[in-house]
């Protein structure tokens, strides 16, 4: 029989101790700022009825979906014609389910089936894997976390002010210093469209411009010619591409540019009132940028989008979100208003380990490792354990009878800094000997001073 060779689907990754500890300090950063701000955290099933996640994505977003196939004889209800038909036939007979996409839209569900039992506004946050079936590269991956915070049920822009202020204090807790929160409304674009001439295609506008980052503003007029804008609108529309100010100074320009079109004042009047916020609270607009062309390419976005970059990495954005009115109605219940962001828990990984940012002890940590020569050495040992678990200190006992020296290269593989080591006369005296592996100091103490220093 050949022996297979283990390996992951791509896209997908192992996380070690190592990066398991480096993950868990920045879940652990962004949950803290969550609950300060009031968040409460739910789960919800790793697969949904592929009736929930489909069309809420827009096209592109419904091909990377993941489709589950049926259990038992999933080609039973199939008919040789359906083959012929293609996907759109075959699809719903043979996969009902789908891996989730994101964690906004299984919130929408969420809401609307748990609509009695919930307190509106409801805070959530939560933080689970999605799957895309994207091409894997560099800060794109098949599986990654999403760390979401959404608040349902008010209009209020004192939920973006809060987005805002949730995103300054965990990068601030991380130590990210060089980043630009961007920020837009949605309202604004179809202000954009109205005013060059194209009103009602501020989808396609947002399909467009939502690129520019990645292909540069002529390549961008070059789709836009092939979605059928003109050429006035495409000129029309050239000083926002190129406007460059600071936050009020953009913000008197639109008052100008958007004159004409009473939705785009009105996305104008919230962002201004999100930054007046800002100021009110007593924090700064530093590291807020008012970017008139953030897109964001998902249909549902309705007033506000954010989008956060780190500066001078190889990542692209790291956070985004925005508001969306009309997410629930989907599902039946009409009228709620929400608005939420999403931290991409792998790409800030990746841009701390590119920055040196994690702190040294990352690693989950046993504190004392404590060593023996025989079985009278072991029984005292699991004695001396149960006491320093008792005290809360992280602390193991060498499992196999073996020499001290293999004992002492196990603590240092691991990194463990103090090592007790149990013999005749530590035995008999019921004391021990502590030595510090990082120092190379070794005393002989009673198991109360033990463990107040080890503490």
């Amino acid at each position: 029989m050949s022996v297979q060779k283990p390996s992951l689907p791509k896209g997908t990754r192992d996380f070690g101790p190592v990066q398991m500890a480096r993950r868990n300090y920045i879940l652990n950063t962004i949950k803290e700022t969550f609950s300060l701000f009031g968040f409460q955290q739910i789960e919800t099933p790793a697969m949904e009825n592929l009736s929930t996640l489909t069309g809420k994505y827009g096209d592109e977003g419904d091909q990377l979906l993941f489709k589950i196939l049926n259990s038992g004889d999933f080609l039973k209800n199939v008919e040789p014609s359906d083959l012929e038909k293609g996907t759109s036939a075959m699809l719903p007979k043979v996969s009902e389910k789908g891996l989730r996409y994101d964690l906004t839209v299984p919130f929408a569900r969420y809401v609307v089936m748990n609509r009695n039992d919930i307190t509106f506004p409801f805070k959530r946050y939560q933080i689970q894997p999605v799957w895309r079936a994207d091409r894997p590269q560099r800060g794109r991956y098949r599986e990654f976390y999403q760390c979401d915070a959404d608040v349902v049920g008010t209009d209020s822009l004192v939920c973006e002010l809060e987005i805002l202020l949730m995103i300054k204090r965990v990068f601030s807790k991380l130590g990210i210093t060089d980043y630009s929160i961007k920020i837009n409304n949605r309202k604004i674009l179809t202000g954009l469209s109205e005013v060059i001439g194209e009103k009602g295609r501020e989808g396609e506008l947002c399909v467009a411009i939502d690129k520019l980052d990645k292909i540069g503003w002529e390549k961008v007029q070059e789709e836009l010619n092939q979605r059928g804008f003109g050429e006035r609108s495409i000129e029309l529309l050239s000083p926002i591409i190129t406007l460059k100010a600071d936050n009020h100074k953009k913000l008197d320009f639109l008052k100008g540019f958007l004159s004409s079109s009473e939705t785009g004042l009105k996305g104008l009047q919230e962002i201004q009132e999100v930054i007046q916020l800002l100021e009110t609270f007593g924090e700064t607009q530093d590291h807020v940028d008012f970017d008139v062309v953030l897109a964001r390419g998902l249909t549902y976005y309705t007033g506000a989008i954010f989008e956060v970059k780190v500066h001078n990495v190889s990542i692209g954005s790291v956070s985004g979100g925005g508001r969306y009115d009309n997410l629930t109605g989907v599902f039946g219940l009409e009228g709620v208003s929400g608005v939420g962001f999403s931290f991409g828990v792998d790409r800030i990984y990746d841009v701390m380990e590119e920055l040196g940012l994690f702190p040294e002890q990352h690693a989950d940590q046993t504190k004392v490792l404590i060593t023996y020569f025989d079985k009278s050495g072991f029984d005292y040992g699991l004695r001396i354990l149960n006491r320093l678990r008792q005290a809360g200190i992280a602390s193991e006992l060498y499992p196999d009878e073996a020499k001290i020296k293999k004992q002492f290269t196990y603590a240092d593989k691991k990194q463990i800094p103090y090592v007790l080591i149990l013999g005749d006369n530590e035995i008999k005296e019921k004391n021990v000997s502590l030595k510090n592996l990082i120092s190379g100091e070794q005393e002989v103490l009673s198991v109360e001073e033990m463990i107040s220093r080890v503490c």
